[in-house]
């Protein structure tokens, strides 16, 4: 063997130190797969404990049946949804705000402006106007994001925080 190494200018050291390397690494394979197949069988055992092909045929159609079934209810959750979806288009989701003080004579921003409007900018703005003698009312319809009537500098604020949805600032009073 020598003979024919030398010949190929090959030192039987090395040749030794790379199969005791292949062999260390098929060895590291071997018991990689080993415990992978146990776990397959331990999977195995647990899937068919107590089952024959009959038991097992009935607990696969079951599980169709059940898919089935969370199938129908998903289809009939999405049409409730959008049902409910459809109501809602026509009830008010936005809302504006602005207070002020009307007439500069009462110390105070006591009136407002409230907008409140559907999910097609359609509602109304209800305007309460506080003075030393009382309490003044307005409401205005809106209907697409506009007034037939002229709406006032607060009424118009109040508008356009509701259609773009403006976050509301303490700090500044609304």
């Amino acid at each position: 063997m020598n003979g024919i190494l030398e010949t190929l200018g090959i030192d039987p050291f090395y040749l030794f130190i790379a199969v005791f390397i292949l062999l260390a690494v098929l060895i590291v394979l071997y018991v990689l797969l080993n415990e992978r197949y146990r776990k397959l069988q331990r999977s195995y055992a647990t899937f068919m404990k107590g089952k024959n092909a009959k038991n097992l045929e009935k607990s696969i159609f079951a599980r169709f049946e059940e898919l089935e079934e969370i199938s129908a209810l998903a289809k009939e959750n999405r049409e409730e949804i959008n049902k409910i979806y459809k109501k809602m288009e026509g009830h008010y989701q936005k809302v504006g705000i602005v207070k002020y003080d009307a007439f500069h004579e009462m110390g105070g921003e006591l009136s407002f402006a409230l907008a409140m409007l559907d999910e097609n900018d359609n509602g109304w703005i209800f305007n309460a106007m506080h003075s030393r003698e009382g309490c003044y009312t307005y409401i205005k319809e809106i209907i697409k994001g506009e007034s037939y009537i002229e709406l006032a500098e607060e009424e118009r604020k109040c508008l356009e925080k509701a259609i773009y949805q403006e976050e509301y600032d303490i700090k500044k009073g609304m």
